[in-house]
């Protein structure tokens, strides 16, 4: 992925891996972000937090099946979080269509 695409290529099946990638693209975004304006900077720190998905790592970690599940569902509430917030961004025009990959993404 270069500087210039927002694509996932090739997206794992590895959902640990695919998380991990995903995690990437919101850095990226936020560091985009970061370069338009004050409201954009107060609304990255919400979008780094939900997007980079740590709780996918301690999921697996889980003292039980029951509390890895409960974990799991805490993922799945932080992604669509992450997908509410960069759609506003987007109708905002903080993000451009050139970021639309990053959205998608996060509907998948």
């Amino acid at each position: 992925m270069d500087n210039t695409d927002w694509t996932i290529t090739n997206k794992p099946y590895d959902l640990r891996e695919r998380w991990f990638l995903f995690a990437c693209l919101i850095v990226r975004v936020v560091e985009f972000l970061h370069r338009r304006g004050p409201i954009a900077i107060a609304l990255s720190p919400q979008l780094l937090k939900s997007g980079t998905g740590a709780n996918y790592e301690e999921a697996d970690d889980g003292s039980s099946p029951k509390d890895a599940r409960a974990k799991k569902r805490v993922v799945l509430r932080e992604l669509k979080e992450t997908n509410f917030r960069l759609r506003v961004l987007q109708n905002r025009g903080y993000l451009t269509d050139v970021q639309q990959p990053v959205i998608d993404e996060s509907a998948e």
